[in-house]
């Protein structure tokens, strides 16, 4: 259960909800889980087994954005049933099974309502083979029924070599479909004057809106060696996104949300470096570097995400001494590219893209007693103070035409000091 409010300082949900007294915001989740697993090793034979896997939960959540209301609830089931055994040996290993999912949407959305029942029964087949312990191959195939949007298939393929001690190389490849649940995924927009708008709609789908598939691949190389005649590791990750299917949420014109299908590219590619290593005893230092490109066709521009940093990089350093653990980080966010605001009048709009910035965190801890330790302990966050300024488009005129809230890129809270303690009861 969570239950959250915000808005103006003046804001009293009590009186002011739903009204143009004062501008507020309430999120009030509910959420209700239930789970099981039952599984049988065959005598002998532990290469054999048969699970069972049972799930359900109902999450409910109704909030509001100012003037605007919604309300949503998700009853969901998910069953599971897996057998795996060997062909001749364990080289030749194998998992099959059978699997349904029951998904049930009820969303009311300012005055219009949303319903849908996805039931989904699939079967799938995964096929390891391992002649050597340094080489492995895993291919598998899913097939599924969705109520809604009918049969689609997902084939994957995993393949693991170590050519050398300490180098491992990982490829992969595989189809990937889900729907898009459009209000619980873009719910930070709603913070805003802007008008929604769902684009070439048919009838008999998820807010008459396609599934999104997409096929991705990649390449893992996580190498192993001796720095300072410790252990260290480095690893590059290369991972690309393209979509043959999206729903695109167009925040382009800033006085409208326009929400469609795909119709043209949209990609994205993820490089990762990181390194990890121990200068000197019981020092650590992790570094690491990403590149994260993401393009998609925003009507017919393909354009940048926005928001979304495509240079970042990240630095911790770790030592411990004597009940001593001091910990320190930066956090580099490269620049973000901010939707066009140009048809705002003059004092409402914004540059196309935001400025680099760092954060910095730091923690000291110490355990005291032996017999009962207790981890006391003090910290910071973003040490530098850094904050996005103007965060809000016509922040004195919130019920106004061209107020924008959800315009984020950087922090809007300042540095915090912290302080507590930490006793685990065993």
């Amino acid at each position: 259960m969570d239950d959250i409010t915000a808005g103006q300082t003046s804001f009293d949900p009590k009186k002011d909800k739903l009204t143009t007294n004062s501008y507020g915001l309430g999120i009030e989740t509910n959420r209700y889980e239930v789970f099981a697993k039952a599984g049988y090793v065959f005598p002998g034979k532990v290469y054999k087994s048969v699970g069972l896997q049972l799930s359900a939960f109902t999450h409910k959540q109704d909030a509001y954005y100012g003037l605007t209301t919604y309300n949503g609830k998700q009853n969901n089931f998910y069953a599971n049933l897996i057998y795996q055994s060997i062909i001749g040996s364990t080289m030749h290993k194998f998992r099959t099974g059978l699997s349904f999912i029951s998904d049930g949407y009820n969303e009311l959305f300012k005055t219009t309502r949303y319903t849908r029942t996805e039931s989904v029964p699939g079967g799938f087949f995964e096929y390891t083979f391992t002649p050597v312990d340094k080489f492995s191959v895993v291919a598998g195939i899913r097939g599924d029924y969705n109520s809604v949007f009918g049969f689609f298939a997902t084939p994957r393929l995993h393949l693991r070599y170590e050519p050398v001690k300490g180098t491992t190389i990982r490829l992969s490849a595989g189809r990937g479909q889900r729907t898009a649940n459009i209000f619980a995924e873009n719910n930070s927009v709603f913070v805003s004057s802007r008008a929604l708008n769902i684009i070439g709609a048919s009838s008999g789908k998820a807010y008459g809106l396609n599934p999104e598939v997409a096929w991705n691949k990649g390449i893992s190389i996580d190498q192993k060696f001796k720095l300072f005649h410790r252990g260290a590791n480095l690893a590059f990750d290369f991972f690309r996104n393209d979509f043959d299917q999206q729903v695109i949420v167009d925040i382009e014109d800033p006085r409208e949300i326009n929400i469609y299908n795909l119709n043209g590219k949209s990609h994205s590619n993820s490089f990762q470096a990181e390194m990890n290593f121990e200068p000197i005893k019981k020092m650590e230092v992790r570094l690491a570097y990403r590149l994260f490109d993401v393009k998609m066709t925003y009507g017919n521009q393909l354009l940048q995400k926005p928001f979304t940093a495509k240079h970042r990089a990240f630095s911790n350093i770790g030592y411990e001494i004597k009940g001593w653990k001091f910990d320190y980080t930066i956090n580099y966010n490269g620049s973000k590219r901010i939707p066009n605001t140009a048809s705002n009048p003059v004092a409402f709009q914004r540059p196309l893209s935001s400025p680099a910035y760092v954060l910095m965190n730091a923690q000291i801890s110490k355990t005291v007693g032996k017999k009962h330790p207790v981890d006391l302990y003090v910290g910071g966050e973003n040490l530098t103070d850094y904050m996005q300024k103007d965060a809000i488009i016509s922040a004195g005129q919130p019920f106004g035409p061209y107020f924008d809230a959800s315009m984020i890129w950087g922090p809007v809270t300042g540095r915090m000091v912290y302080f507590g303690f930490r006793y685990k009861i065993k």
